[in-house]
């Protein structure tokens, strides 16, 4: 059976960090025990490292490196192409050229509205982790 193939938008992470429990969490763990096959590319990474860097989250380096680097190490780097795409949140582009390239089914994040609309043509569903986890129930 063909695994998930999802993106995640930084704002998942930093919440799933934060140890919520709750959906962003959730969707982190599938990831980890390989229950969904995670997209990145360099610029996602290094999202990713700045933000989680960030003092306002105070997250412990042994921490953050501890989650980056096992998540980095099971994820499938993708090589995207720019996109021609005007999103409300120009920054978030790189999500969407990284679930088109890697033919992902959902980019997951916290803000769905900075992701519509999309083209139907990109095929690339948008969704927040509770949208995901109750999809995932329902199947």
């Amino acid at each position: 059976m063909r695994r998930l193939r999802i993106v995640l938008d930084t704002n998942v992470l930093v919440s799933a960090l934060m140890g919520s429990g709750g959906p962003p969490d959730e969707v982190v763990q599938l990831v980890l025990r390989h229950e969904a096959l995670l997209l990145i590319d360099s610029r996602i990474i290094a999202e990713y490292d700045e933000a989680t860097a960030r003092p306002t989250f105070s997250f412990t380096n042994a921490r953050r490196f501890e989650v980056l680097d096992a998540i980095i190490a099971i994820a499938e780097p993708v090589i995207a192409s720019p996109l021609r795409l005007s999103l409300p949140n120009p920054d978030d582009r790189l999500f969407i050229e990284v679930a088109f390239a890697g033919a992902a089914d959902y980019v997951i994040t916290g803000n769905v509205k900075h992701f519509a609309p999309l083209p139907v043509s990109l095929n690339v569903q948008v969704r927040t982790p509770r949208q995901l986890m109750d999809d995932l129930r329902r199947a």
